[in-house]
């Protein structure tokens, strides 16, 4: 069968797309823009990348009209743009008014739940989001969960980092509402199995795991399963604007991404029913065993996809393919070089670089950078990196973007997404025995030139000695 893929560089497309190759289906991932796909070369063989934005009507004619089955798995509630929902809204119209020319019999929608009866703007967006797609000439299955628990997903990030970081929790009294968390596994189990399934055709259903839960329940079941002791207090005191401060600044949640979800987590999402479980004959597994799992992946460096690469985690806009050239007219460019000793351990070092592994050189100094840059609402360096050894174009890292990631040439392009007076850049490229190091800065008027003048007493020590810790 050919099925259609939307958001095929998102949290949940990236881990459906292995699923739906392992059954033989041909695969057409629509992206917003190629650079930023990544898929492992056995995949390649099954899929075809097409670039479509759904804002954009013009751009949909890439789809093909022989597709039998679409998954529509396009969301933006921590879009920078406080019309986010209407933007969804066009998204689905435009996506139904393209699909309806196609010979599709099925469109799988994955949303929220919506049981309560006062909805959050981002629930009330998706429900919106099911009733367009309702409107097509085509069976329509929509699945609704609540709280997606899995390695890199938004929901685990922010509990893990606020059980990491907080031995004793003041916390909002929206930590007492209830939810009803399902596994990623169960999530992509009940997305395959309705696939053309005609029991699954016009109808939707709510997806859950077996435990109803507050918040306070699953940050304290959190601290169980890593065997740290938390206390956790909750004050009725917070607003919902100072509770969206509290996650951005102790999380690495964007600002956008934290007052949706205080929005969102003052509304019940609980199953009104768990029919489906034995219509596709799937059981979810409790909350402890999906920690359990997820936890597994982050120790094994297996994490197939977090929402922290989505570029609503950052300040990035536009296609990786608009920033790939550094300039050189109108810029600061601080450039070094050394020979290598070992090309193979040069670019095991560079490709390790962020994150966890930290930045060899001078870390407390890039970690106060990232700690300004949060003060003054960008992303700050919490976000870190997926995966501590590899990394692709369009990946976030600390307060960076990936813009280009190649091995075999020895070639990284970095992005910066930090709140800067202009553009910055930070490029690695190996030519025969030599590791070429630039720091290119393009200001935006005099307030981009003093900014470039006052770190750059900094550089000689910090990209030196990177330089040489990359070296050996």
């Amino acid at each position: 069968m050919k099925i259609l893929l939307t958001g095929a560089t998102g949290y949940i497309g990236k881990r459906l797309l292995p699923i739906l190759v392992a059954q033989g289906h041909e695969i057409i991932c629509c992206v917003r823009d190629k650079n930023r796909f990544y898929a492992p070369k056995e995949y390649l063989e099954s899929i075809k990348v097409i670039e479509v934005d759904f804002l954009k009507i013009e751009t949909l004619t890439a789809i093909p009209d022989d597709i039998d089955a679409a998954f529509y798995l396009i969301h933006s509630m921590s879009s920078s743009a406080d019309n986010y929902d209407e933007f969804e809204r066009i998204s689905a119209e435009n996506f139904v008014h393209r699909i309806n020319q196609t010979r599709v019999k099925q469109v799988i929608y994955l949303s929220g739940i919506v049981n309560d009866k006062s909805l959050s703007k981002h629930l009330s967006s998706r429900k919106k989001v099911e009733d367009v797609l309702n409107t097509g000439n085509f069976a329509m299955t929509t699945l609704r969960a609540g709280i997606i628990v899995g390695s890199g997903s938004a929901s685990f990030e922010i509990i893990r980092d606020l059980v990491n970081k907080l031995p004793v929790m003041v916390t909002p009294k929206w930590l007492n509402t209830k939810c009803q968390p399902i596994a990623i596994n169960d999530v992509l189990e009940f997305l395959s199995k309705s696939l053309l399934n005609p029991d699954t055709f016009n109808q939707n259903f709510d997806i859950g795991g077996p435990d109803i839960l507050s918040y306070k329940e699953m940050l304290l079941g959190f601290a169980k399963a890593t065997n740290v002791k938390r206390y956790i207090v909750t004050v009725p005191i917070m607003t919902p604007k100072l509770s969206s401060y509290w996650l951005y600044f102790v999380t690495s949640t964007s600002y956008k991404l934290a007052s949706a979800l205080v929005s969102s987590m003052k509304v019940e999402v609980i199953c009104n029913d768990n029919r489906i479980n034995e219509l596709l004959n799937v059981k979810p597994m409790s909350y402890e065993l999906a920690l359990s799992k997820a936890l597994k992946k982050v120790d094994k460096d297996d994490v197939v996809s977090s929402w922290k690469d989505s570029l609503v985690s950052g300040q990035f806009s536009g296609n990786i393919s608009e920033f790939l050239k550094v300039p050189k007219k109108d810029c600061f460019i601080d450039r070094r070089k050394k020979e290598i000793i070992d090309r193979a351990f040069t670019i095991e070092r560079i490709w390790s670089i962020g994150g966890e592994t930290g930045w060899y050189y001078g870390d407390w100094l890039w970690n106060l950078r990232g700690f300004i840059d949060k003060l003054f609402g960008g992303v700050g360096s919490r976000r870190g990196r997926t995966n501590k050894h590899e990394i692709h174009a369009g990946d976030a890292l600390d307060f960076w973007r990936v813009l280009y990631a190649n091995k075999e040439e020895g070639k990284l392009i970095l992005f910066a997404e930090m709140k800067l007076p202009g553009e910055a850049w930070l490029e690695f490229k190996i030519i025969n025995n030599t590791l070429y190091q630039s720091a290119t800065f393009r200001p935006k008027g005099i307030c981009g030139k003093l900014y470039w003048y006052s770190v750059l007493p900094f550089h000689g020590f910090i990209f030196q000695g990177m330089l040489n810790k990359l070296i050996k």
